[in-house]
């Protein structure tokens, strides 16, 4: 069985738990490898709504193991609500879950130093979550930052803890915050430790280990391409590599092990926080788009901003990750819409852009360009077989695909598992590329 990489296309939000979920069937392993509880992965099973935000969506499929790479940011607090919160539905444990022993810790000033400096910046400020996600990744890079394997060696971890807030404290201060005891950190993680000691793994062993006996593994992305540490829209982007190249830096796998990449886009755009957004609606077709598709974020609540389809945006996500088949995910939100519209190019100074440009300032400015296609009066709404699809709607789905250079192996109708059409085997689709039926 191939392994494949599931990522988003545009700025995240894309659907990519319900994606997942639907093709763990055909694996052994989900493995997550960026992000950290700062992504919110929304699964509906018999019509129970269920959000994900560290643990990969893998495990509402029973005896999937699934792993949380060391390319993710791990707060202990959430992983062990995460953990509780999912017992109603779904057998968790050790024997189903493998933490990285190399994964980053979100200790408690992370947050309250992130939340100082969105506040500082203003209008200018990035829009994070106030997390800690950011701050925990610095760490990282700065060679300073605690990980999940420290947890393992108590001594250490007092150490790390005490080192850190001589570092922290100042910065606290110069904010106007009040420092952190070290006494108190330690007290609680030290609590952590014990609860998250059979949890922790060399998960890249793991995974190498049960790969070469056959085991094959979906890598699970959390933020959209878009919003990618160094291919996204930065500054306003993730702290991580959210790309299919973050796949082996976020698992210890080399990329011989990744067979293909699946890309997950939504049938419109959306994005939360700040940061240029050529499409935007903010007119009432915006906001119908909003209330339709409940376009609210997942982990924080706060509205998202909704626009046109961009293909200049997910042709771009199409090439740096090596897209060939695209998961395309509610198109119901716009049924009944007496036209629908996609933007082919960006006008800028005078000329047309084709590509994405990599300065955001540029992309502040450009305006879209688009191509009108008509609406699809019949709904595609919970619809799972291909060819009772609207034609209208098929020949919006065949732009989309000559426009990204991908093909549409998955058409998710509505947010239960069988609501989707196949439109071909995708998963034999993306190793093995035979002719795609189109809808």
């Amino acid at each position: 069985m191939a392994n494949i990489i599931v990522l988003g296309t545009q700025w995240g939000d894309e659907g990519k738990g319900k994606i997942v979920d639907l093709l763990t069937p055909g694996f052994d392993i989900v493995a997550r490898y960026q992000g950290g509880h700062n992504a919110g992965h929304t699964v509906y099973v018999d019509g129970r709504k269920i959000v994900l935000h560290l643990i990969p969506s893998g495990i509402l499929r029973p005896k999937t193991l699934c792993v949380i790479g060391n390319g993710v940011v791990i707060d202990p607090r959430a992983f062990l609500e995460e953990v509780e919160a999912l017992r109603a539905v779904a057998s968790v444990g050790p024997d189903r879950i493998a933490v990285s022993a190399k994964a980053h810790l979100i200790l408690p000033y992370h947050g309250v130093l992130e939340r100082a400096d969105e506040d500082r910046l203003g209008e200018k400020k990035i829009g994070t979550t106030c997390r800690g996600i950011g701050p925990a990744y610095e760490d990282k890079a700065a060679r300073r930052g605690i990980r999940a394997g420290d947890l393992l060696d108590l001594d250490v971890l007092k150490g790390k803890i005490a080192d850190n807030l001589a570092v922290k404290n100042p910065s606290m201060r110069a904010c106007g915050l009040e420092p952190i005891g070290a006494e108190e950190i330690f007290a609680r993680y030290a609590a952590f430790a014990e609860a998250l000691r059979p949890y922790i793994r060399d998960t890249s062993r793991l995974l190498a280990d049960r790969m070469r006996l056959g085991a094959s593994v979906l890598f699970e992305g959390a933020q959209g391409a878009l919003l990618d540490l160094d291919h996204g829209t930065y500054p306003f982007v993730t702290s991580s590599s959210a790309t299919a190249g973050g796949a082996c830096t976020g698992l210890g796998v080399g990329p011989t092990a990744i067979d293909a990449v699946l890309g997950v886009t939504k049938a419109y755009t959306t994005r939360v926080g700040s940061g240029p957004f050529p499409t935007e609606l903010g007119d009432e077709t915006g906001k119908t788009i909003a209330r339709r598709g409940d376009e609210f974020g997942a982990t924080t609540g706060r509205p998202r901003r909704c626009g046109w389809f961009d293909a200049v945006a997910v042709s771009y996500a199409c090439r740096i990750n090596g897209i060939s088949r695209l998961a395309l995910t509610k198109p119901d939100v716009l049924d009944g819409l007496p036209e629908v519209k996609v933007c082919t190019g960006y006008r800028y100074k005078g000329g047309l852009l084709r590509d994405f440009p990599s300065e955001p300032w540029i992309l502040e400015k450009a305006r879209p360009e688009y191509r009108t296609m008509p609406g699809w009066p019949s709904p595609v709404r919970g619809i799972s077989e291909l060819g009772d699809l609207p034609p209208a709607f098929r020949d919006y789905v065949r732009l989309l695909e000559d426009l990204v250079e991908a093909r549409a192996g998955i058409i998710s109708t509505g947010v239960e598992r069988e609501e989707t059409v196949f439109v071909e085997d995708v998963l034999a689709g993306l190793v093995d590329r035979p002719a795609v039926r189109k809808p």
